[in-house]
C-alpha cells in the first residue's frame, strides 16, 4: 500500500531529482533493512535504508564494497544514488520475479537452464581473488560455524521445538558441532562465497538473473554457495536436476581452478556443508516465526529439516 514518507526519505529523492508520484513498502527478507518501490514518471526505483550504514565510509561498508567487487563479473542491480548521512539507497528496481517464484511456473528443463547459468555467476564470484580487506577478511572459521550453530539450538531446537535442551545433552551436540566445524575449516581451500545464494536473493528481470543481497560475503569453501544453490529451503529440486547441476558445478569448478578437489573429497564436504548450512537456515526459520513473529517463514521449515534426513 502507498505509505508516508519521513522527511529523510523525502530529501533524499529531491536530492536525486525522483520526482515521486508515489512510495510503497516492500515486505523485505529475514534481515534489518527496510525496502520500497518509488514509482516516478516514467520510471520505478527501489530505496533501500540500512542504518548500519549511516556515517559509515563507502570503501568500508560490506554492500559498496560487494558491488563494485561484483559489478561488471555479474549481474547486479545499478545503485543510482547513496547517503551515508540518511542510511539510504537508490537502486535499479528489477521488477519481482523472484527465482522462487519463476521456478514454479517452469518445466523442468526451464529450471535446469535457469540453474546452470546462476551456477556459472557462481564461477565468476567464487574466482574473485583479493587480499586482508572486506570480504577477504571475514571467513566461516569455527567461531562463526559455532556462532550459527547454537543460534540453531537457541532459536530451533528450543525455541521453535521446545526441546529444552540443557546438561550433557547440550554439552554432548555442541561438542558434535564442534567437530563438524574444525572439519568444515579448511581455509588453503577457501575462496569467495555470497553467503546466501538462493533463489530468493536472484531476480529475473529480461531472462537475466540478478543477484543481491550480497553484503555478507565471506571466505569459505566453494561448496558453501553451491550448497546454497542447489539445497535451496525455498525451491526443492527434482532428483535429477539436482544431480545435473551438482556435477556442472563441479567439472566446470575444478576446470577453472577454483578446486582440485576429487569427486569423492567433493561430495563428502558437499554433504556435511548441507548439514551446517540448512541447520543454520533452520536457526534464521526459527528465529523469525518466534522471536520477530514472521510467521511466513515457518513454511520452509519442514523442507529444510528434510535435507537432514
Amino acid at each position: 500500500m502507498e505509505i508516508r514518507i519521513d522527511e529523510d526519505i523525502r530529501s533524499f529523492l529531491g536530492e536525486n531529482a525522483v520526482n515521486y508520484a508515489a512510495v510503497r513498502q516492500l515486505d523485505g527478507d529475514a534481515s534489518t533493512r527496510a525496502y520500497w518501490r518509488v514509482y516516478a514518471e516514467g520510471a520505478a526505483y527501489v530505496l533501500c535504508r540500512d542504518r548500519g550504514f549511516i556515517d559509515m565510509p563507502e570503501t568500508e561498508y560490506p554492500f559498496t564494497v560487494m558491488y563494485r567487487l561484483l559489478r561488471g563479473r555479474v549481474p547486479v542491480p545499478e545503485i543510482i544514488a547513496m547517503d551515508n548521512r540518511r542510511g539510504l539507497f537508490l537502486l535499479q528496481d528489477l521488477g519481482d520475479d523472484l527465482m522462487e517464484y519463476v521456478c514454479s511456473r517452469l518445466d523442468a528443463d526451464g529450471v535446469t537452464r535457469l540453474y546452470a547459468s546462476c551456477v556459472e555467476n557462481l564461477f565468476l564470484i567464487q574466482a574473485i581473488r583479493g587480499e586482508c580487506d572486506t570480504p577477504f577478511s571475514r571467513a566461516f572459521d569455527i567461531e562463526q560455524l559455532m556462532f550459527e550453530f547454537d543460534f540453531f539450538i537457541e532459536h530451533a531446537l528450543n525455541g521453535y521445538w521446545n526441546a529444552c535442551l540443557a546438561g550433557s545433552d547440550l554439552i554432548e551436540l555442541r561438542s558434535e558441532f564442534l567437530n563438524i566445524s574444525k572439519l568444515l575449516f579448511r581455509p588453503e581451500l577457501f575462496v569467495l562465497n555470497h553467503r546466501d545464494y538462493h533463489s530468493r536473493n536472484i531476480i529475473l528481470c529480461g531472462d537475466i538473473p540478478y543477484i543481491i543481497d550480497y553484503q555478507d560475503a565471506r571466505m569459505g569453501l566453494p561448496h558453501y554457495d553451491a550448497v546454497s544453490l542447489l539445497r535451496d529451503s525455498y525451491v526443492v529440486l527434482d532428483s535429477g536436476v539436482f544431480e545435473y547441476l551438482l556435477n556442472y558445478y563441479y567439472e566446470g569448478s575444478r576446470e577453472m581452478g577454483i578446486h582440485s578437489m576429487s569427486r569423492e573429497e567433493f561430495n563428502y564436504y558437499f554433504d556435511v556443508m548441507a548439514f551446517q548450512r540448512n541447520v543454520k537456515a533452520l536457526g534464521t526459520f526459527g528465529n523469525q516465526v518466534t522471536v520477530r513473529g514472521n510467521a511466513r517463514y515457518e513454511r520452509y521449515i519442514r523442507p529444510t529439516a528434510a535435507y537432514l534426513g
